[in-house]
């Protein structure tokens, strides 16, 4: 088995075929412990708590996503969590307690405190460190730094994978099973809480075997990543406001309650949005959070790395206001499996931020992300070497409404090509238009400029090159698909359809043509 990738996904995918005495190759584009799952601030959610279920996980779970959640599969996630859970702290994952007892937080839209971390506001940190060093010490095989380029595909099924080393050597690794779990695409946003590595590879990877592609036009916005002059943005977990955050626009007034009987606890998408409304109605680029209620000993112990960041930006989070702003944080659309982890083309699987089994809808519950890719990694492994799941071990269908991308229009006779686009003319393009705020018009004019830099791109020499080129295909199906869905419903709100339509309660699925 060939893993392409080395977060949560990745290393439980490892870890569980290595105790199944398989050979597991991890092929990782950068160190084995540099993934998204490090950057997760907030914990992973489970129903552990006393007056806690997995059916209210369940139903919090469904009620996020908009009408679009695959309940099958998400009771599947809030079901297998406890034992998930259970796992990862028999592989050496150290979650915070409170006199002996899980410390468990409450997030957006929980109707319960369900929200496992650790060290604080570094429960990804923990997570990857702890399956990375367990990783190396069975002994499981990686090739760090090498770029997965393509998948090997042979007789009608996933074969192995092509990668390229950095310094340029090339590198096939031939397996009966692969994995993608490389990740999402935030990086296509010019705004973002994702680090560098998050290129939309195995999304595109996926694509260009044939595979088919669900959901990518609901990319969700954290409401509150840092907004400060010149500086990235960094993430100001969704935990703040569960314990106690409040937001007020750039003139002092708190907004969030005349929005939603929830106020700061509602729905990401809810919150982004009004957040966004309240900035272009005060001309300021932000918001603010505040959790001056809290005293400085208190806030370092629960937010250590959240509140050391502000210190060095010189705000003290026990005394100033934090400017915020949204950013994209989670591609909820990705690779299309089944319940079991299989993608439509037979011996191609995906897990994590790479996949989309249907379990977050329009809009993903918050700190389910950790737990999708536990939950279905362990499950993609035993499809493969355990127990066949109901139905045997058969891939699911091919859509019947799937769709293709247009290619691109050939240039108008004396009209010069267009010039291939850069990482920052992309990023640009993508917040503009497909970004938190969207409209026919916006789309039509991105789509079609979409196409004409993927038609004008050279054959890539480069990692980013590469990279490049698979944001750009993230980002056409994420454009095209959200100039399809003429609605809003969840993550994707268009202007000029601001409501949900009950004929849009489907989703879309796409296919590279043969």
């Amino acid at each position: 088995m060939v893993i392409v990738g080395s977060g949560i996904a990745g290393l439980v995918a490892a870890l569980r075929a290595h105790a199944h005495g398989a050979k597991v190759l991890v092929v990782t584009k950068s160190a084995t412990d540099e993934a998204s799952t490090r950057y997760a601030q907030g914990g992973i959610s489970a129903a552990i708590g006393p007056g806690d279920s997995p059916e209210l996980h369940l139903r919090d779970t469904v009620e996020a996503g908009a009408g679009l959640v695959d309940a099958a599969a998400a009771r599947v996630l809030a079901e297998d969590a406890p034992r998930r859970i259970a796992d990862l702290i028999a592989w050496g994952v150290r979650f915070d307690d409170a006199e002996g007892e899980a410390a468990l937080g409450r997030e957006g839209a929980h109707s319960a405190r369900r929200v496992l971390r650790a060290r604080g506001d570094q429960t990804g940190l923990e997570i990857e460190l702890s399956l990375s060093a367990l990783a190396r010490r069975e002994g499981v095989e990686v090739i760090e730094h090498a770029l997965a380029e393509r998948v090997v595909v042979s007789g009608g099924r996933a074969a192995g994978v092509e990668a390229r080393r950095e310094g340029g050597a090339p590198l096939r690794c031939e397996a009966p099973h692969v994995v993608l779990a490389s990740g999402g695409a935030g990086r296509m946003y010019r705004l973002t809480t994702n680090p560098a590595i998050a290129t939309g590879d195995g999304i595109a990877l996926a694509w260009r075997a044939g595979a088919e592609i669900r959901d990518m036009e609901f990319i969700q916005f954290h409401p509150t990543a840092l907004r400060l002059p010149g500086a990235p943005a960094f993430l100001i977990s969704e935990a703040v406001r569960g314990e106690g955050g409040l937001l007020f626009d750039a003139g002092g007034r708190r907004f969030m309650p005349e929005r939603d009987p929830a106020a700061e606890l509602a729905p990401r998408s809810v919150v982004a949005l009004a957040a966004m409304e309240r900035m272009r109605a005060t001309g300021s680029d932000h918001v603010l959070l505040d959790i001056t209620r809290r005293d400085a000993a208190w806030l370092a112990a629960r937010f250590p790395n959240i509140y050391r960041t502000c210190l060095a930006a010189g705000l003290d989070m026990a005394r100033d206001r934090v400017p915020v702003s949204p950013a994209a944080h989670y591609t909820m659309g990705g690779v299309r499996t089944d319940a079991w982890g299989r993608t439509t083309l037979p011996g191609l699987h995906a897990a994590g931020e790479a996949a989309c089994a249907g379990v977050h809808g329009a809009n993903r519950l918050a700190s389910n992300s950790l737990l999708e890719s536990v939950v279905f990694a362990h499950r993609l492994v035993e499809a493969i070497l355990g127990e066949p799941p109901p139905g045997g071990r058969g891939h699911p269908a091919p859509s019947a409404d799937a769709r293709t991308l247009a290619p691109p229009a050939p240039a108008r006779p004396g009209a010069p090509p267009a010039p291939p686009p850069s990482l920052e003319a992309l990023r640009g393009l993508m917040w503009d238009a497909a970004g938190l705020e969207r409209d026919g018009a916006g789309l039509a004019a991105a789509c079609a400029r979409l196409a004409g830099w993927e038609a004008a791109l050279p054959p890539p020499r480069t990692r980013g090159d590469r990279e490049l080129a698979s944001l750009l295909t993230c980002g056409r199906l994420t454009a095209e698909a959200a100039l399809l869905r003429e609605e809003s419903r969840g993550a994707h709100y268009r202007r000029d359809f601001p409501e949900p339509r009950p004929e849009w309660r489907r989703s879309l699925v796409f296919r590279a043509p043969a």
